[in-house]
């Protein structure tokens, strides 16, 4: 696991001593497929949304995985395999705001 949202978090925190490599890590992140871009290589995916939801969207998964401790992999993978309580409880609702978006969308909403 990268640990996308400690890099940033620390980043953007004043007394940091190590903000090279995660500038560095974090430009490489965003450039790299911008460069692809330019130099013609094809794009693989495709997203149906706009640059707005896309930027919303970012935000939110960063401040939720800020909020708990960890991204849904970390803690489901990692976290559950050393038996961490917290991770348990957090793939957990994970999980069931997954089923009950699932569930509202597609039945609740018409969908």
């Amino acid at each position: 696991m990268a640990g996308i949202s400690g890099i940033l978090g620390n980043l953007m925190q004043l007394p940091c001593g190590d903000k090279a490599w995660r500038f560095a890590f974090l430009a490489g992140l965003v450039g790299t497929p911008l460069l692809a871009g330019v130099i013609g290589l094809p794009v693989i995916v495709e997203v149906q949304a706009g640059w707005g939801e896309v930027l919303v969207a970012g935000f939110l998964v960063g401040i939720g995985t800020r909020y708990a401790g960890g991204c849904t992999s970390g803690h489901g993978v990692c976290g559950l395999s050393r038996g961490a309580l917290r991770s348990l409880v957090a793939t957990m609702t994970f999980m069931a705001a997954g089923f009950a978006t699932t569930y509202i969308l597609r039945h609740g909403l018409g969908g």
